[in-house]
């Protein structure tokens, strides 16, 4: 199996040259100068696209074959191995983000990863662990459980003793680099609620304002750096493809689930251009994640997949999907 080779040490220096460019445009303040590009800590914001663990420790424990490709036993991912959060994480030369919901063995000196698989921006009617439900941890408590650690973790590091150096510094917060990874899930939910494609892409302002009010609190706070993810082709996942019989595109995947996904992108895109207006010391930076996956669905033998809209662990039937329940997991999040 293979996926594209995305240079991310390359992509991060694209973002650090950015940063300092629209510093000096907006600002024009030397004390903004940054000699070296460095973000100390990463707190990261999402769904299962970026969950190390938060999903496991406070709902559901994820048995094998999770985790069996590169850790070799269950690791807190919704994946056979590391995601991309965690090689932004290696990247920069800091360690796998810790889940800030796991309380084992934590370790939060450079960041802490909020995400939780099933997650969605706005609150959703059906909450985890009701069947069909989705994570409790939407983007505003994820927000709200960053605002704890960082006035607590100060807190701990003035007390001493063995968890200090767990914490991460004051300035670190200021100088961290802000990730998310969020949305697919308040997609899902409209879809799973019955509602046409119409009402879902009706619904998708009310969700962008609801997450570009979240950045801005974070700003408020003192975060500057912001590394935001577009939501992926959700046309073409299994769980989408066995549940909505519809119209497909030259990749086999739902093409009325997918538009409504590049809507989604669409405004998020618009809300970014906003937010830099608003924001006009921070350095947001736009991530199309929805062109990079769906690649993977158009040419899969160009990366190593033989059957991309399959599910690798499933229940059999044309997608080794039934329902919304995985085999592998016996769990319904996403």
């Amino acid at each position: 199996m293979g996926s594209p080779r995305i240079n991310i040490k390359v992509i991060i220096s694209l973002f650090c040259s950015y940063m300092l460019l629209s510093h000096y445009i907006t600002a024009l303040r030397p004390a903004l100068a940054i000699k070296e590009c460095e973000f100390p800590a990463i707190f990261n914001f999402g769904d299962s696209n970026s969950d190390t663990g938060g999903l496991a420790a406070s709902i559901y424990p994820l048995p094998p074959p999770y985790g069996k490709t590169y850790f070799h036993i269950p690791a807190g991912r919704i994946s056979d191995g590391r995601l991309i959060i965690d090689f932004l994480a290696k990247s920069l030369g800091h360690p796998f983000l810790s889940a800030y919901l796991d309380s084992l063995g934590a370790n939060f000196s450079h960041g802490a990863n909020f995400a939780t698989g099933s997650s969605t921006i706005r609150l959703p009617n059906r909450i985890l662990p009701a069947p069909g439900g989705y994570s409790p941890f939407t983007l505003t408590i994820q927000y709200s459980q960053f605002l704890q650690l960082k006035n607590r973790s100060q807190l701990i590091r003035h007390r001493g003793g063995i968890f200090a150096s767990l914490m991460p510094k004051e300035e670190y917060f200021s100088k961290a680099l802000y990730t998310f990874d969020i949305g697919q899930n308040d997609l899902g939910e409209g879809f799973f609620a019955n509602l046409t494609i119409q009402q879902v892409n009706a619904s998708v302002p009310d969700i962008i304002s609801s997450f570009s009010a979240n950045i801005k609190k974070i700003y408020d706070l003192g975060g500057r750096s912001f590394w935001i993810h577009n939501t992926g082709p959700i046309g073409c996942l299994p769980y989408i493809l066995a549940n909505f019989p519809s119209q497909k595109d030259k990749a086999g995947c739902a093409k009325s689930h997918n538009e409504v996904a590049q809507q989604f992108n669409h405004k998020l895109k618009e809300a970014t251009v906003q937010l830099r207006k608003d924001l006009p010391l921070a350095a947001i930076t736009y991530v199309d994640v929805y062109s990079v996956k769906y690649s993977l669905y158009k040419e899969p033998q160009k990366y190593g997949f033989e059957l991309p809209l399959v599910a690798c662990c499933g229940s059999g039937g044309k997608y080794n999907f039934n329902g919304r329940t995985l085999d592998c997991g016996k769990n319904s999040y996403s």
